[in-house]
């Protein structure tokens, strides 16, 4: 008789968040911030079972919030049958130790620690997993606990031995500043292998889509192209970048993906991150997806153009986009056009303002024949005028 074995969906970590709203966070900014971290924990595999937002005017040096929240949070930790804790504000090393210590047996997290496990989980090519290593390297190395008390060497005296030598704690660090060094040598590589590419195809239209994360630019990428690029309503649901072809007017553009942005991403995640952003840097046309659905799509909006401050030229011209067009009401849609009227409201799943995209698409290109042309123009004359010493 044939056996059948029923599998299980691993059971999700049950876990509390904690956000924090102070004089320059308003109580409505830290609702939204601590929404958002929400759908993080549950992109992660967490299951949020209850969310506590405490305002105060000072961040507490010890445990970044006040010791009532913190026995509050305990005793909810105890209640939900609960193991994980995570806070929206990046906590020290010592602030991490001491909340583990009042709250025995629970995993403490920060926002960046959780996006960095996002990351992690979803890392694919061996470029994003260099970048991941380097940003979580970066993240754990001011954490490393100081509760090294044995030394690595223990001196007798003699030539070579005045000191105390190395506590493992510098050995650590030591150790991993070394590593770092070691894969930001091996993306330099990729990132000049890159350049090479762009060189390359630079008689290609390129176009660099950029956006907040779960914007919908993989949908958009496979209505546009046909493509069978990987889609899911998640955060950083996609990770790598994604390079594919449209064809449009007779010949083929260039359309690559990046990884989606979000508010308050650390900047040593920005710093290791801008060589996947380096696919928009060499685009000769950045289309900027817009959740058009968001009720926050205006912060979205100024959390990527942040993002993208010296990275993609001022020059470089641009797109935007207002996806998801078909979950908004008529009030969002004429508050879009009216703020907005340049920019093009679509619906990737529904196929709404496509062809509209295309023929702008068609002007762009159209524009960039016409500087290559002048270009070269110029370059032929320059190359016939006759040598002067």
């Amino acid at each position: 008789m044939k056996d059948f074995t029923i599998e299980h969906s691993p059971k999700k970590e049950r876990c509390i968040l904690v956000g924090i709203s102070t004089p320059k966070v308003r109580p409505w900014l830290a609702s939204e911030q601590l929404s958002e971290l929400a759908r993080l924990a549950e992109t992660a595999g967490a299951e949020v079972v209850q969310s506590f937002l405490q305002r105060v005017q000072n961040f507490s040096p010890a445990t970044l919030i006040g010791e009532g929240k913190v026995n509050e949070i305990k005793q909810a930790l105890s209640e939900l049958d609960a193991k994980m804790v995570v806070f929206d504000d990046d906590l020290s090393g010592s602030q991490v130790r001491n909340l583990e210590q009042r709250l025995p047996g629970i995993k403490v997290l920060d926002r960046t620690g959780l996006i960095l496990d996002i990351f992690a989980k979803h890392a694919v090519t061996a470029e994003s997993r260099l970048m991941v290593e380097v940003a979580q390297l970066q993240y754990m190395m001011p954490r490393l606990t100081g509760a090294w008390t044995h030394l690595c060497r223990q001196h007798n005296g003699g030539i070579g031995t005045k000191g105390p030598g190395e506590t493992q704690l510098e050995t650590d660090r030591r150790m991993i500043r070394k590593r770092i060094q070691e894969l930001k040598k091996k993306l330099a590589k990729i990132e000049d292998a890159r350049e090479s590419q762009a060189e390359n195809r630079n008689d290609i239209f390129h176009v660099g889509i950029v956006g907040y994360t779960n914007a919908g630019k993989s949908t958009l990428t496979n209505r546009l192209t046909g493509a069978d690029v990987y889609v899911e309503d998640k955060l950083f649901a996609t990770l790598d970048s994604t390079t594919r072809k449209l064809y449009l007017d007779g010949e083929n553009i260039i359309l690559s993906d990046t990884v989606g942005f979000i508010r308050k991403l650390p900047h040593n995640l920005i710093e290791t991150f801008k060589s996947t952003l380096g696919v928009a840097a060499h685009a000769d046309c950045i289309l900027e997806v817009v959740d058009g659905s968001a009720p926050d799509y205006r912060e979205h909006l100024e959390v990527t153009h942040k993002t993208l401050e010296g990275i993609i030229s001022k020059d470089t011209p641009r797109i935007r986009v207002f996806n998801k067009v078909e979950i908004v009401d008529d009030a969002r849609r004429a508050e879009l056009r009216e703020n907005y009227p340049e920019a093009i409201q679509v619906s990737a799943r529904e196929n709404i303002g496509m062809e509209r995209l295309r023929e702008t698409f068609k002007e762009q290109l159209s524009q960039w024949h016409q500087k290559r042309e002048a270009h070269q123009i110029k370059e032929k004359e320059l190359s016939e005028m006759p040598w002067k010493e």
